[in-house]
Formats: C-alpha cells, structure tokens, sequence
C-alpha cells in the first residue's frame, strides 16, 4: 500500500474514532438533529455541528455583486444575496434563526467574457470562520482584537504553505503534458502528508484536490481520470 493510502487510513481511522458514529439510514430526523448538535472532537480541537468531511448545498439567489478598481491589479468588492439550502434541513438541527457568522473567504475567482454582457464566473477556495454570534447571545463570541489575530493566523499558515510546502506535480495525460503545483491546505496535513491541496497546472487554476474514501476529487474538475492523474503525482511525492 502506498504511503500516502496508509497514512491516510490511518487518519481516517484515527477520525472514526473520535468523531463518527454510524447513523443507520432509518434513524429519525430527531436522531439526526441530536448527532449535528452534539459535541465533537477533531485532532484535540472541540466544536459542534456538521460533522467533519461533510458538505452542505445551496443555490443563491439573483444578488448584487459590485466591484471598483482600486489600482491596475487591486478591486474592492461586495456581494450581497439570499442563499437557499439544495435540501431540508433536520427539524431541530443547525443553528437557531438569528445567528450570525464572520467568514474569511481566500479564493480563486475565474472568469471568461461569453458575450458583450455576460461572463461565466466560478469561485474555489476556502473560507475561514474569524467569529459567531449565536441568537440568544446577541454579541460575538470573540472582540474585534481576537477576530483579527484568527484572520493572522491563518494568513500566516497559508503564506507558510506557500512559501515553504509547496508541491511540485509534473505528468502526461492525453496527449498533453502538465506541470504544476499544488498547495497544502492549512490543517489538512499529518505526519509529513497532506489530503488537500490548492492545484495549479499549466499556469492555471483548478482548485482543490481532496483525498477520500474512494480516490481523489475535486469539485471543478469532471473528468475523473484527469483527477486520478493528478492525485497520482501527489501520492508519487510522499513516496
């Protein structure tokens, strides 16, 4: 078994253990809502929640997104929509209505001119807790000095990666030849190996690469081979 594939189960074990309980596919909902809401541990760090590894969907409305050209590279933006769950959630799950959240959102945004108008836009990347404000508190759980020393920390950790962890990723794949790199994620690594990382091929974006229970993916990418062939180059690296 390769090295990453051991080091990678022995992670997830080491996580099943800790934090997953089977939910049997006729649990009732109340069951459900108990299991987000119940306290949870991930590598010595307690929270509450989704559970680690799962995902939500939403779809957003039609919103406002404003932008102003601040110099030749930089723009100031502002987005403001309403987003609607894909699904339903639990009766009893999630937060109560009024919560409030601060996110840091570190993202690749790419763009193409479809028309005179219209542009077709997709945004990888990552966001960041800094805060909550939960609704029967009605203040922030953390003062503007400690939001911002989370906003440092992160900042720090992702600088580090790519000043110091970056990895080289070079294969052939349909008649075409990649060269690249990829990333770690800040808090996805362990023991020297990492299972998400931000990709670069051929001086393009592709976003993040996820290591799983049945292979790699990534959510911008669809052909799965291609995939397959990147997550290869990775494994190849902690070889």
């Amino acid at each position: 078994m390769p090295v990453l594939e051991k080091k990678r189960s022995a992670v997830k074990q080491r996580i099943a253990v800790k934090d997953r309980k089977p939910v049997k596919k006729t649990a009732s909902k109340k069951n459900i809502a108990d299991a987000y809401n119940k306290p949870k541990d991930f590598e010595g760090r307690h929270y509450t929640g989704m559970q680690i590894g799962h995902s939500h969907k939403w779809y957003y409305d039609k919103g406002e997104w404003k932008e102003t050209k601040i110099t030749p590279d930089l723009w100031r933006i502002f987005y403001s929509v309403t987003k609607r769950r894909a699904g339903k959630a639990p009766e009893g799950s999630g937060a109560k209505v009024g919560t409030a959240y601060h996110w840091y959102i570190l993202a690749h945004q790419r763009v193409q001119k479809l028309n005179a108008n219209d542009y077709s836009t997709t945004l990888m990347g990552l966001k960041y807790k800094i805060a909550h404000k939960r609704a029967d508190k009605g203040k922030w759980n953390a003062k503007t000095p400690t939001q911002r020393d989370h906003l440092i920390k992160f900042l720090k950790e992702w600088i580090q990666q790519l000043e110091e962890e970056v990895i080289p990723i070079e294969f052939d794949y349909a008649d075409q030849h990649y060269k690249g790199e990829g990333v770690p994620v800040p808090e996805t690594c362990e023991e020297g190996v990492c299972f998400q990382l931000d990709i670069t091929l051929n001086d393009e974006s592709l976003g993040i690469a996820r290591a799983g229970k049945t292979g790699w993916k990534m959510d911008n990418v669809q052909d799965q081979k291609f995939v397959d062939a990147i997550g290869k180059a990775i494994s190849l690296h902690y070889e």
